[in-house]
């Protein structure tokens, strides 16, 4: 499944996007002993570029990629590579040429350093210094999630220029399986895709989940939320809930809606999710995809 992105949008509600890539990639160990689980390639390109493919189509001039200590290689991505881009152009390697330079020309990339994984929330707030006067928005993409097809972040700009506040990412999910996940109370709107959030339940039993809502890893945040990550309090295993934040600025009077995303996702957080984002994608390339389509045949319709 290709990404899909759109047009960029002129009108963007934000030029700063946050990537917060700090975690230890524990599901992914051994190999996160060495390589960040960002950089590990679906089919050919690192999840941290896709999502910064995604937030650049959106309007992003910047990205700040929150890291930990040891995770340099994350940002350094984004680097250009003179020796092998000029051993590249020598050869006439000109695909690869353009692909090894794709990341430096996305967006100007930067970090900002988490020395202790102390929550989602905490990883935001470590961005705060980066901001400048005109961020008066941000967008926060979680590496872990992709969204498909790309471009609910153009949407969800498009929500915030009518209704203020911060603007949220959700999927519309199968009441058995919602309480695997942190669950909306929203309100109606006159358009069925935009929801006002009331609050938020994390993980409710399906008997008792206030909607069908679920957060996903986009968010499009007022910059008021540095504010109310300040003045909460750190909670499970002493870490700071960017959820925690946004209930807080919901209490206050802040308006808050989500975009119900209508696409799929995939989770590369794990490497269940990994592999079918994988084959997902390398099913719709072209020089693999076909060979890949019979081999599966073949190979499932073996067992």
């Amino acid at each position: 499944m290709r990404l899909g992105f759109e047009a960029m949008s002129p009108t963007s509600a934000f030029r700063t996007a946050i990537v917060p890539a700090a975690g230890l990639g524990t599901r992914f160990l051994p190999t996160t002993k060495a390589v960040p689980k960002e950089l590990l390639p679906v089919v050919d390109t690192p999840g941290i570029e896709m999502v910064a493919a995604e937030a650049a189509d959106a309007g992003a001039s910047r990205l700040v990629i929150v890291t930990s200590p040891g995770k340099e290689s994350v940002a350094e991505y984004f680097q250009p590579r003179p020796e092998l881009e000029a051993t590249l152009e020598q050869r006439g390697k000109t695909e690869l040429l353009a692909k090894v330079r794709r990341a430096t020309g996305l967006i100007e990339v930067e970090t900002a350093l988490q020395e202790q994984a102390l929550g989602l929330g905490h990883a935001v707030g470590c961005a705060e210094p980066n901001l400048n006067g005109s961020d008066d928005a941000v967008a926060v993409l979680l590496p872990d999630d992709l969204v498909l097809p790309a471009g609910v972040l153009i949407k969800m700009s498009e929500v915030r220029a009518q209704r203020g506040g911060s603007v949220l990412c959700a999927f519309d999910i199968p009441k058995e399986q919602i309480s695997a996940y942190g669950v909306f109370d929203v309100a109606d709107t006159e358009d069925p895709d935009v929801k006002r959030v009331n609050g938020m339940v994390e993980k409710p039993p399906a008997d008792q989940a206030p909607s069908t809502f679920a957060a996903a890893g986009r968010y499009l945040l007022d910059r008021a939320v540095f504010d109310a990550l300040k003045r909460i309090e750190p909670g499970a295993g002493g870490e700071l809930q960017l959820t925690d934040a946004i209930a807080l600025l919901i209490a206050e009077g802040h308006p808050v809606h989500v975009v119900v995303h209508r696409g799929g996702r995939h989770d590369l957080g794990n490497p269940g999710g990994f592999l079918r984002a994988a084959v997902d994608f390398a099913l719709d390339h072209p020089e693999y995809g076909p060979d890949l389509r019979s081999w599966l045949r073949n190979r499932v319709g073996g067992e």
